[in-house]
């Protein structure tokens, strides 16, 4: 029986350390002078976004490659989307084609839950709406992993637009599965109601988020919401959540700087802070290409047991 990845909310703590520990060896596969492997040969992988995506979309096409898969890119703008074709046709559609693995990304929560159940192909879940992000989660583990040795007893501060971020759920269920703390910090309108019930503490001012805080992960601020009034300007947000190098100093001094990418400079994080020692910004855009390779390997071998 096939296994999709749709969510972290549905792995348990043993399948997420089985995929972290297969990325360690996925990741010297992608620091070697020839980035190759027969692990995918024959298998034909297919990325179908239905938003833009640079770091996700690239990096599960390259993955696909550096495996031997066969690689296929399909945006909805490029697609017969464009000709009003319903989403489960089109994942019908790719599916009757041989396909082996779906890789899906959609503005609304639940799309790739809906396709999964009708296609033979094991279905990963590029980000859905505001639901999961179930890969930039676990590449986030990873990086916390390499860089602190466990993820058990880690304080991690996660800071910024928290209501519509699909990364922080992912990264809740994530986190909260293998021992760390988590706390959340953001403007009150950023910040949904109920969200302690995740098992997180909750701030409204950054210092009180990130005191003591082993990794401090920022989130990307989608300017469209300032014009829909949940916070007075980017400058405003700046001052006020913006995390600099004298922010910074409320969290360990040898705390990780972590964002899910692109930043917006001046905004979420001073450029000081992400080009300075304690980012791993960088590091977190290697290390997604060996998660999703791990993922796709342990998928095209009956899944994460």
């Amino acid at each position: 029986m096939k296994q999709d990845l749709l969510g972290l909310k549905d792995l348990s703590a043993e399948e997420i350390k089985n995929i972290l520990e297969t990325a360690k060896s996925m990741k010297v596969v992608l620091t070697s002078p020839s980035k190759k492997t027969p692990h995918l040969q024959g298998k034909t992988v297919v990325n179908l976004f239905y938003e833009n995506s640079t770091r996700t979309r690239l990096s599960f096409e390259l993955a696909a490659k550096y495996m031997s898969a066969n690689a296929a890119n399909i945006s909805s703008s490029g697609s017969s989307v464009a000709k009003g074709e319903t989403l489960i046709d089109t994942a019908e559609t790719i599916n009757a084609m041989g396909t082996d693995i779906l890789v899906m990304r959609h503005d609304m929560s639940g799309a790739p839950h809906l396709i999964a159940p009708l296609v033979d192909a094991s279905v990963i879940n590029a980000g859905d709406g505001m639901n999961e992000h179930p890969t930039q989660a676990l590449l986030d583990m990873f990086t916390m992993l390499e860089k602190k040795g466990s993820i058990e007893g880690l304080k991690v501060a996660i800071v910024g637009d928290i209501t519509h971020s699909r990364v922080v759920r992912s990264n809740i269920y994530g986190l909260k599965k293998l021992g760390a703390e988590v706390t959340v910090g953001g403007p009150a309108t950023l910040v949904p109601q109920g969200i302690e019930q995740m098992g997180v503490k909750v701030f409204t001012t950054v210092h009180e988020a990130i005191v003591g805080a082993d990794v401090v992960m920022g989130l990307r601020i989608q300017l469209e919401r300032q014009k829909k009034g949940l916070f007075p300007s980017v400058r405003e947000y700046n001052r006020f959540f913006g995390i600099d190098e004298t922010r910074l100093k409320f969290a360990k001094p040898d705390a990780l700087l972590m964002h899910p990418g692109p930043v917006n400079r001046g905004v979420e994080f001073s450029s000081s802070v992400i080009d300075g020692p304690q980012s791993v910004i960088n590091e977190q855009v290697t290390n997604g290409v060996a998660v999703r390779m791990a993922v796709m390997y342990l998928l095209s071998r009956g899944g994460f047991k």
